[in-house]
């Protein structure tokens, strides 16, 4: 029998996208040695790596862009819809590419979080394209109108032509897909012990007074580090390696970490808003501190879903950018809902894939 082989592309924006579902990639591994995995994406392979503890293959491909972004707030559309109306000019040459690669490779089954383009490969080599998100590039553009809504109808179209989607929670409605099975909550799970952690780093602070700061592959220009002075006999955490040196503030700069390692000494975590942060704090029951991001469909279904699942503060930019940070002595709010999200996400979208596999 020959080796199964998955393909798993991802979308390029930020690196939320890439965490989670590398995550689900290393539960497909851990169930299923034998797979070959193939990971298409233009992200660092140190950030695979992190998330990956076996072999697997890089293929640094970009097939989508998201959003081209400063920082994880700032938007720049006149260059982003430069950059579609390009993708979409060559998408005919970007798709005959891929598919020579996948024919060659004899993959068995793509696996996209979530470029609209690899329907087409899928189409064009026959075979399966499975998608998982929350949302899709269409709901974003459509949003922005204009010029945007040509393209939000083509990516639209694209979408259709895949097999199924895995709906994540926190999600859009995603209508372009016609057989959605929605899953629980995905991500990455601590990879050491609180007492590794609070010894490795040397940390002492009370849960309560440990706080871990986390802004995206982006980050945030201008975050107001000052403030943490205002605390001091807090511990803050931070893995963003521009921020100042502070006697209260560990930058994290060893690739070996990531910020879901951290969340279990931790009584809080301030972050914008972003599926892969908002889904590894709920897992794990630490409440979110966050912002509303303006201009970012995603934004508004993520601080839904943590108002409805998980304790949670939300304060407006102005308090973040220009206030003292007292917020941070505020109790979180409690969760609307009181049923729970499922935390079973990788755990199902790696056994679909397994059984499809085996089936062949």
């Amino acid at each position: 029998m020959n080796r199964p082989i998955l393909y798993v592309a991802i979308t390029n924006h930020g690196f939320g996208h890439t965490t989670r579902t590398a995550s689900i990639a290393a539960t497909i591994q851990k169930l299923y040695p034998e797979i070959l995995l193939i990971i298409v994406t233009t992200a660092p392979r140190w950030l695979l790596e992190a998330y990956i503890p076996g072999d697997f293959i890089l293929r640094q491909r970009s097939f989508d862009l998201g959003v081209i972004q400063t920082d994880s707030l700032t938007m720049d559309k006149p260059a982003t819809l430069q950059k579609l109306k390009e993708i979409k000019k060559n998408q005919n040459s970007l798709i005959a590419s891929e598919v020579n690669f996948i024919r060659q490779n004899r993959v068995n089954l793509i696996l996209a979080d979530i470029p609209f383009l690899s329907a087409g490969f899928a189409q064009a080599a026959s075979v399966p394209c499975w998608m998982i998100s929350n949302f899709s590039w269409d709901f974003i553009y459509r949003d922005w109108g204009g010029e945007f809504i040509e393209i939000a109808d083509w990516i639209s179209d694209w979408y259709t032509k895949s097999d199924c989607l895995f709906r994540l929670p926190f999600h859009a409605p995603m209508s372009a897909f016609s057989n959605i099975i929605d899953v629980g909550l995905t991500g990455g799970s601590p990879q050491f012990s609180i007492d590794e952690i609070r010894t490795n780093w040397g940390i002492n602070t009370p849960q309560e007074k440990t706080i871990l700061l986390t802004f995206g592959g982006f980050g945030i220009q201008a975050i107001p580090y000052e403030n943490l002075r205002q605390f001091p006999d807090w511990q803050f955490i931070t893995f963003d390696s521009s921020a100042p040196d502070l006697p209260n503030l560990i930058k994290i700069r060893d690739h070996l970490y990531r910020p879901v390692d951290f969340m279990p000494i931790c009584g809080k975590v301030l972050s914008k808003p972003g599926y892969s942060t908002f889904a590894e704090a709920t897992l794990l029951g630490l409440p979110i501190v966050t912002i509303p991001r303006e201009g970012f469909a995603e934004a508004s279904l993520l601080l839904t879903g943590i108002q409805n699942y998980n304790y949670h503060q939300i304060i407006q930019p102005q308090d973040f950018f220009d206030g003292n940070w007292d917020f941070l002595e505020h109790q979180p709010q409690a969760p609307q809902k009181s049923q729970t999200l499922a935390k079973d996400g990788n755990e199902t979208i790696a056994k679909a894939v397994i059984n499809f596999l085996n089936s062949r």
